[in-house]
Order: structure tokens, then sequence, then C-alpha cells
């Protein structure tokens, strides 16, 4: 196969060029099991057969709601072989959103990994008319499982499934992905085969990947990102080892020694937060030392050539420190790609420092999702932005007012824009014009070694307007508070107010050690919340990082949460990214009482 057109073309691919033993590799019974490439396309195909068998027809939905694993390459791989459209839902959202997605979206056939999954559909399948078939990955009681799914496959229907697969075009649809939005229902991003295989083929250049390397996959791969990137390590015959949880990552790290991920910047906030509270625990001479190289690395900069001095602190740093954080992640990752949320220079900084490329790239499910990144190339890469426009794709800038000079809400032109929203062709009006789509992100332009990288500086719907008629684009201004070592989740509002104020979650675990060095009666996370003493030092610290904004930006009062905001409590996005309006909604009593005085 000299090429690849089809997302189903994909498994095929890695099999002639890059044969592996171990393409797909999951945990089973607490073990790792591992299907070869040859594995992967039989299964694909057997997949496939039963769905024909089953009486699935082109054009069909059929959904994926599970973890990542092995078996949800199977279905994907099989569901589009037959023409049918893969629609992949997050198995984290309510029956409520469930109810909405497989009715509007019309599923007949849904695949779920475990008890929890299927008890959470078979509860709402009296209200899914179109929903006839339920399989489950995991034994379930009760349930029919995915083995006895795959024993329908008929060989005799082999003619009728390559006739299908020659009749699929690259511009016909693929997959329905239905975004998380903060209110309201859910939109179905239509996107084609060729959608997300030209994001492929345009990010396969950048990546320091080939078929010697492992990763390890914990996104969830429901999610456009996690999912393209994997059609990726296919093609280019990495091995691909699925995370338990986000909760095993650490322990999946060390077990499969990767040489690269994907990752969310809030999962490497958590990560930097750990290297800090280590280096806090330390006493002496190794606690100076410690701190000392964290303090460095956030100060690294690609292009800054270090001296006489510098290169011997690196050369001590690297042997007694870095090399413990490289091991700490496997001991092999070479590089560390991130999405779906800004990501905060400095931990670019630091973990490039320490050995492993940290690069951002930006996009949305719209654009499949990719539209810029930053080459993993420590002479190319610009920390601070996220990147340069991939080839094929064009990006212009719509400036407004609010946004300051040289600002503009991004506008996108390419194969990997969408074909519209489900059902909504309103919707889509509202988002493409003129062949443009318009992104709600607001980027300007930054120069740098005779290239163009492009910088994110906030939401065109989140920034808001003071009563003074003075315009905030908070998310620069968060990412910048979460440099303090005390805040670990922050949100600034000011709508139609004369000044901005924030809830802020503290970082509970340098707190407590804090509180105990002071003698501050604070043991628990709401006593630290409650505490007077830390929202002094907290307010203090951000007054010494509100000196980097104007006088209007900068926040003038804080309250403090008492616990962490978290997908499960519905604060966060499945992807990370605080839910603005549903904090707002939640905690409207306690911002209101920060303008009381």
């Amino acid at each position: 196969m000299k090429d690849f057109t089809r997302l189903f073309d994909i498994p095929y691919y890695q099999l002639e060029k890059f044969p592996q033993p171990d393409a797909l590799v999951g945990k089973e019974n607490g073990a790792w099991k591992k299907y070869s490439s040859q594995e992967y396309v039989d299964n694909v195909e057997k997949t496939a057969l039963a769905l024909i068998k089953l009486g699935v027809q082109p054009r069909d939905k059929v959904a994926i709601v599970s973890n990542n694993r092995p078996e949800w390459n199977f279905a994907d791989g099989g569901i589009l072989s037959v023409g049918a459209i893969n629609v992949p839902v997050y198995p984290t959202i309510s029956e409520h959103e469930y109810l909405f997605i497989f009715n509007d979206a019309e599923i007949k056939t849904v695949f779920v990994s475990d008890a929890k999954l299927f008890e959470k559909i078979s509860n709402i399948k009296k209200d899914l008319p179109n929903l006839k078939n339920i399989y489950t990955f995991d034994q379930v009681a009760g349930a029919e499982h995915y083995s006895d799914f795959l024993k329908l496959a008929d060989n005799n229907n082999k003619p009728e499934l390559e006739r299908r697969k020659a009749a699929i075009k690259s511009e016909e649809l693929a997959t329905i992905i239905y975004t998380s939005g903060t209110t309201g229902n859910p939109k179905g991003v239509m996107l084609s085969h060729d959608n997300v295989i030209s994001n492929v083929k345009g990010v396969l250049p950048l990546l320091p990947l080939n078929e010697t390397q492992r990763i390890l996959s914990f996104l969830p791969l429901c999610h456009i990102f996690e999912r393209m990137v994997g059609y990726v390590y296919q093609t280019c015959g990495v091995s691909i080892y699925y995370a338990e949880s986000v909760e095993t990552v650490a322990v999946d790290l060390k077990d499969v020694q990767p040489h690269f991920f994907t990752s969310v910047p809030r999962l490497l906030e958590k990560v930097y937060m750990r290297l800090e509270a280590a280096g806090n625990g330390l006493t002496g001479f190794k606690k100076t030392l410690y701190l000392s190289a964290l303090e460095f690395a956030n100060n690294f900069e690609l292009d800054r050539k270090l001296g006489l001095i510098d290169s011997i602190k690196f050369f001590v740093f690297d042997k007694m420190i870095f090399s413990k954080w490289r091991a700490a992640l496997g001991g092999n990752v070479v590089g560390i790609c991130t999405g779906a949320a800004a990501l905060q220079p400095r931990l670019a900084r630091v973990f490039t420092c320490a050995g492993i490329l940290v690069c951002e790239g930006y996009g949305q499910t719209e654009t499949s999702p990719v539209v810029s990144v930053n080459p993993f190339d420590r002479e190319k890469a610009k920390f601070g932005t996220v990147g340069t426009v991939l080839t094929g794709v064009t990006v212009d800038l719509d400036h407004r007012d609010g946004m300051k000079q040289g600002e503009g809400e991004i506008r996108v032109k390419g194969p990997n824009v969408m074909l519209g929203y489900y059902k909504r062709p309103d919707l889509t009006a509202e988002v493409i014009k003129d062949g443009w789509l318009h992104t709600g992100d607001v980027a300007t332009w930054v120069e740098y070694r005779g290239n163009k990288y492009l910088k994110i500086t906030d939401r065109v719907k989140e920034i808001f307007k003071t009563s003074g008629g003075k315009y905030i684009a908070p998310q620069s201004l968060e990412n910048k508070m979460k440099e303090s070592p005390y805040i670990e989740q922050i949100m600034a509002y000011g709508e139609n107010k004369n000044y901005v104020v924030a809830l802020v979650v503290p970082n509970f675990a340098n707190l407590k050690e804090y509180c105990e060095k002071h003698g501050i009666k604070a043991g628990s996370n709401a006593e630290i919340a409650a505490s007077k003493e830390v929202k002094e030092l907290i307010q203090k610290d951000v007054d010494r990082l509100n000196k980097n904004f104007g006088q209007w930006e900068t926040i003038k009062k804080i309250h403090l949460m008492p616990s962490e905001w978290t997908i499960d409590s519905g604060e966060m996005t499945p992807t990370m990214k605080v839910k603005r309006k549903i904090v707002t909604e939640k905690f409207k009593n306690e911002l209101e009482a920060l303008y009381s005085n």
C-alpha cells in the first residue's frame, strides 16, 4: 500500500510498512496484552464482518463509549470499513447527555467498556428508539460481550466488505464528535476521512517518531486530539500502549518507558507541583541543590547560549536532579505534545531544560484538530506560542473591538475544516463564513527566526468588559497567576464590574507544609482555604504577579475554594479546562461577596 486515503486504510498501511509485534497494547487483569499489526487488522475485519451480519448499513451511526484500549481501535476500524459513522462519546458524561447524543445521532449499536457504562446506557435504553444492540468490552453479567459479537463474523460476507470499502470516498463523513459545551446541548462536529487524514499527514513530519519507539496513551480517544495522534502513531509504526487510567499513568510510565506522549496542560501542572513539593520536602544541601535546579529550569530559554558558569551548573543539575525527573517519566521520553488548553510557558521551559522537549499545539475539534504546532526541534520551537501553521492550512486574524493591537480572532481555511455541525446548518453558518472557520480564539503573530508563530491570547467569548469599559483577557491573567506555588486553579471574573476578582483553588500540598512550618492551625483543605493567614499569603503573591499587567487588569480580591475543581464535580471539561459559566453560576454568591464592600 503506497498511501492511505481513508482512516481504515491505516492499519493495513502499518502492516505493510512497519509490522509490529506490539502494535496495540492494553492491560488485562493487571498484565499487558499485546496485539500485533496482523492481529489488529484481523480484529478490524472481524468487527466489520460482524457489523455486516448484524445488518449495519453505510451511514448508520455506531457509538463507542469506552476508556482507551485496543478494542477501541478494532471497533473504530470495523465501523469505518463498512461505511458506517463512528460516534465516539466520553465515558464520563451523564445519562442525560447520553440520551441527547444517542437520539440526535440516531445510534443503532453501541460498544461500551464496562459494567458502569452498560448500566448507564441500559437505564435510558427505553428512551432510545433507534438503539438495538449494546456490546461490552469487559465481561459484564447480563450483557453481550465483544467476543460474542465477533462470532457473528461470516467470511462469506468478505466480498461485500471489500465492495463497501472500495465505494468509500475520502471526502465522505467518517465520524461525528460531540463537543462538550459548557451550557446547552453538545454539537456534533462532522469530520470526513480527508479532514482527519490531512491532519495526520500535516503533523507526521513534525513529531519525533519512528517504528522503534513506544508511546503511552492516556488522553481520551473519543477526543479528536488523541485520536488523530493515534492515527499518526500507527502510520509511522510506533507501538501504542494504553494506560489503565489517568490515575495509573505514573506507574504505567515506568512500566512502558515510552519515548513520547501527548498531554493537556493541567496534567503537566500537576507533575510540576509534585516536583515543587518534592524539593520543599528536602532539607539542607539537598533542598538548596534541588530548588536551585528548579529555578534554573524555570529561567531556561531555547535560544540562550550558556556561559561557563551556567554550563557547569547545568551539568551538575542534569546529573543530580534532571536525570531523576526523566527516570520518573520512564527514562526514554524525548518529547511531549500538549494541546486542548493554554500551556504555561514555564512548564515548557522546565521540562525542556530537563531534556524532555515540550511543544504546544493549537486546534479545535472543528479543525480535525491541529491548526498549528511547535516543531520538535530546539532550533525551531518557540516557548509561549502554539507554533507555525500546518502546511496546507491558512490562518487569518480578524481584529475586533476589545482586542489589543496586532490581535484578532483566528479564522481558518484548509482541508482540515469540518463538514459542519450535524443537523445544525444554522450553527454551521454562524462559524463558517465565506469558507473561513471562525474559531472564537484570539491570537497574535510572533516573528521568530524568520518564521511566523501563532500566540493565543484568549477566547473571544471569554474576554469580558468591566463597568469602566476596559476589556480583560482572563486566560493570560490566569496562566500568570498559576506561576504562584500556592495557586493550583484560578478563574478571573469581572463582567460589568468595576474591578477584577478571582476564585482560587489553593495548592493544598504546598500550603499544608507552609502551615505546619509557620504554626498555622489548618490541617484539612477546608481549614487551609478558610485561613486568614493563607489568604493573605496568596493575595500577596497575586499582588506580585499583578505587576505584569495594566492596573485595570489586576486581580483586586480573591476567594479561596475548599476543594479542587474536577470533571466529576462538573467544573472542568473532559480536557480539563474550567467551565466558566458553570463555575460562575455555581459560586455566584462567593463572587458577589467579593464586591460587597
